[in-house]
């Protein structure tokens, strides 16, 4: 059974940046893809952002490409989301997902296993 925690959240200012985390336990971290998501109030979880097992492989939402950047270190079981130049619309929960699949069905929270319980980002213009 893995358990994952997202910290990093906050209030920021347009234009500012948050560096959110994600630490994993319970299973073998680095067999498995990672993935961002995030949820506005009154909307549907969408995808940011999602990094396959190795690292070597990343891609992101339109709208958030060339803002945010995903990364991982394995060696401390931890997917990382940087989050430049933030934007009101950027405002939402968000959630760190494990999945055992790596493709384009990332962007599909269906794909996804595991889910934290979600970490608060507001942005405010």
């Amino acid at each position: 059974q893995v358990q994952l925690a997202e910290s990093g959240g906050g209030s920021v200012q347009a234009g500012g940046s948050l560096r959110l985390s994600c630490k994993a336990s319970g299973r073998t971290f680095s067999k498995y893809t990672m993935g961002w998501f995030r949820q506005a109030a009154g909307k549907e979880r969408e995808f940011v952002a999602a990094i396959s097992w190795s690292g070597a492989s990343t891609y992101y939402s339109d709208s958030v490409k060339g803002r945010f950047t995903i990364s991982r270190d394995n060696a401390k079981n931890t997917v990382y989301l940087q989050m430049n130049s933030l934007k009101p619309e950027d405002t939402a929960v968000y959630y760190c997902g494990q999945s055992s699949r790596w493709g384009p069905s990332n962007n599909n929270a269906r794909t996804y296993n595991a889910w934290g319980q979600g970490t608060q980002v507001t942005v405010s213009s």
